[in-house]
């Protein structure tokens, strides 16, 4: 059954304590100090999709429009300003114009335009001169026809069809305004932004580092004089040095229910919140290749997962199941329980389920005699190692024995866009709780993220009529029925949402978890420390 620790009382809590609370004397000044989980391939944020790149980068630039970094649940009501001061769409919801900021300076002291909103979204709907490497959120922007300019402080998006998701996918913090005059090659070695915090250096497998932006458009932000992560690739060797005092700050959402026990006893000063991680593991089944082209070994991969399983061993009871969609009430699309538990392999009967899925297997040709070897492909990260030993250990329940792959964090998406793997293991993490981020990017016939090649003209059709849908309900039914049409036809087997916990020094103030995406709350202009 569902575990939860937040409810939707509670997170109404949350974002209205954040906004009532009194102002407190906020000190200028000091490094904040946070380890970071690995080495990304740059610092663009558009062409990665790490979270190991959004959160140091997220603080170098600006949107549009942002989600209010003090309310802690991301929707459209807690959409607010940023380089736009006010937006307006047409009639037809087919045009949205943005009246910007004056008086804005890109960090090598260049005046931010029109110009700058303009490149940006050429650049991610590949009509720029020059082209991102890998445009990561290219599914993102397939319904923006193009972007004009009327004087340098006004900028209308043009769209294909209505699409009410759009506000949502400018707030997120994977969409921050380019340069004109920056390449993307130069952005990937030394990002130049708007915001609140100039990078100072990346040095892979070392560190990180921002330092304050004194010429910041947003009089007395940020409080910081900057920001320095320590790539530590070792969890648990980065856990002893935060409890230490080494670091100010946990890698976000990293902290398992386990080593939470181990910091509540050896650092009891520590600030810990829990909840959700805004990342499900899921399977990833190749069908464009054999012996995954055959729906009934597909079938069988689904009935072994014991999901309850993962979630005892790896959050000691504390996780969500769900679909696609982050389930309620941190999410505000996902299935209710009453119907994700009339899909296939999710009710609790796991015994039942196993000897259908053994049924499937010898259908297929294999049995205890004849065993099915593969290769499981990971990153290699704990969050990713670790839910791949237990799913390896299960397939094992049907006769198929896995040999465990491990993929360094540069080379995973590459990977998987080319389709080079046979089955995988994926923790999808997500930039924004919207419907049109989760389907288009990681579903639909068309994306280059699409890995496991799933095809279904009936789903795509579903997807394109949520996307247009303006009535909230209506578009909320349609991608629920979306959701469960994926779910029923394995697109990528959701085995669970995770559930985690982020740790602070007491003196580090002004921050708010983000309880439904992980990728959103890291401008850090209102973090200061206490010391």
């Amino acid at each position: 059954m569902m575990q939860r620790r937040l409810t939707a009382t509670v997170i109404g809590a949350i974002a209205l304590a954040t906004i009532a609370a009194p102002a407190m004397a906020q000190k200028a000044g000091g490094i904040l100090r946070i380890y970071h989980r690995d080495s990304p391939a740059s610092m663009s944020i558009h062409e990665e999709g790490t979270i190991g790149v959004i959160l140091p980068m997220m603080g170098v630039f600006n949107n549009l429009v942002v989600f209010d970094q003090k309310v802690a649940q991301n929707s459209d009501a807690s959409i607010v300003p940023e380089l736009a001061t006010s937006w307006a769409w047409n009639q037809d919801h087919t045009a949205l114009t943005f009246r910007l900021r004056d008086g804005v300076k890109w960090h090598d002291g260049k005046p931010f335009t029109s110009a700058d909103v303009k490149c940006t979204f050429d650049l991610l709907t590949n009509q720029a001169k020059d082209k991102l490497r890998l445009n990561y959120r290219e599914s993102w922007w397939v319904n923006l026809q193009d972007a004009t300019v009327n004087g340098p402080s006004e900028a209308t998006l043009h769209l294909k069809k209505p699409q009410p998701a759009l506000l949502a996918l400018l707030a997120s913090g994977d969409t921050p305004i380019y340069p004109c005059h920056v390449t993307p090659a130069q952005m990937r070695q030394h990002p130049i932004g708007t915001g609140p915090f100039k990078f100072v250096e990346y040095k892979p497998n070392q560190d990180i580092k921002l330092e304050k932006n004194t010429d910041y458009w947003k009089a007395g932000r940020p409080y910081l004089d900057g920001i320095e992560y320590t790539i530590i690739p070792n969890r648990s060797t980065a856990i002893l040095a935060f409890i230490a005092g080494n670091f100010d700050m946990t890698f976000p959402y990293e902290v398992t229910f386990a080593l939470l026990g181990d910091i509540k006893k050896q650092a009891p000063q520590a600030v810990c919140k829990d909840g959700a991680a805004n990342e499900s593991v899921g399977v990833l089944i190749n069908r464009t290749k054999p012996p995954f082209d055959n729906a009934d070994i597909r079938q069988a991969i689904a009935l072994t997962l014991d999901r309850k399983s993962f979630i005892d061993i790896l959050g000691q009871g504390e996780g969500d199941i769900g679909g696609a969609l982050l389930p309620p009430p941190e999410g505000v699309w996902g299935m209710p329980t009453e119907r994700l538990l009339t899909l296939p392999g999710y009710s609790s009967d796991v015994k039942q389920n196993r000897e259908t899925a053994r049924a499937l297997m010898r259908k297929a040709g294999y049995g205890p005699d004849k065993h099915l070897n593969v290769k499981l492909s990971t990153r290699n990260i704990p969050v990713y190692r670790d839910p791949s030993a237990i799913l390896l250990d299960q397939l094992k329940e049907i006769w198929i024995d896995g040999e465990l792959e491990l993929v360094e964090t540069a080379n995973w998406v590459p990977k998987l866009i080319r389709k080079d793997f046979v089955l995988g293991l994926n923790v999808l993490g997500t930039a924004v709780d919207e419907p049109d981020v989760y389907f288009y990017q990681n579903y639909v016939s068309t994306s280059k993220r699409n890995y496991g090649g799933y095809n279904d003209p009936e789903f795509d059709k579903l997807v394109d009529a949520q996307s247009r849908e303006l009535d909230p309900a209506k578009r909320k039914q349609l991608v629920q029925d979306a959701d469960y049409l994926l779910q029923k036809g394995l697109g990528r087997p959701i085995i669970y949402h995770l559930r985690a916990a982020t740790c602070w020094q007491p003196y580090v103030k002004g921050i708010t978890l983000m309880v439904n995406s992980q990728y959103n709350g890291w401008r850090m202009e209102d973090w200061w420390l206490d010391k």
